[in-house]
């Protein structure tokens, strides 16, 4: 199967915090014939997070070692195009929902129609929109 990781997900599998994903989301990290994406805003949004300080308790190097770590993961990253851009026009946002960057990556699992990994709730909404969701619960 192919899934796509979410931020929070991605954090997890790169700090090797495993106490934060569930044995559902790690039976399928663990299982080699499946092959994990992450969306280009994801890693944009980590790089973010370094730079301002939000995850310097997982003691990444660099930003460059973020993306060796995603590498050596082999996490392939996914680049947001303009098919993405056509999702998103068509993306119904959920009242009260208003990150862009979660709207972007939504939007990317739907039109790529990959399974979407997340310990965000509020992408459970996002289903009967097309996106097939797998949650992380913590």
């Amino acid at each position: 199967m192919r899934y796509y990781i979410d931020t929070n997900v991605l954090i997890f599998v790169l700090s090797k915090t495993n106490d934060d994903l569930s044995p559902q989301i790690i039976g399928l990290l663990s299982d080699y014939s499946n092959t994990f994406y992450v969306s280009s805003i994801a890693v944009q949004e980590l790089l973010l997070l370094y730079k301002i300080g939000k995850i310097e308790h997982l003691r990444f190097k660099s930003e460059v070692d973020i993306l060796d770590k995603i590498k050596k993961a082999d996490i392939k990253i996914v680049f947001f195009n303009e098919y993405h851009f056509t999702q998103y026009t068509q993306l119904a946002i959920v009242t009260g929902h208003k990150d862009m960057n979660d709207h972007g990556i939504i939007s990317q699992a739907i039109s790529d129609k990959i399974e979407l990994i997340s310990s965000d709730k509020e992408f459970a909404n996002y289903t009967d929109q097309g996106l097939n969701f797998v949650f992380n619960k913590r």
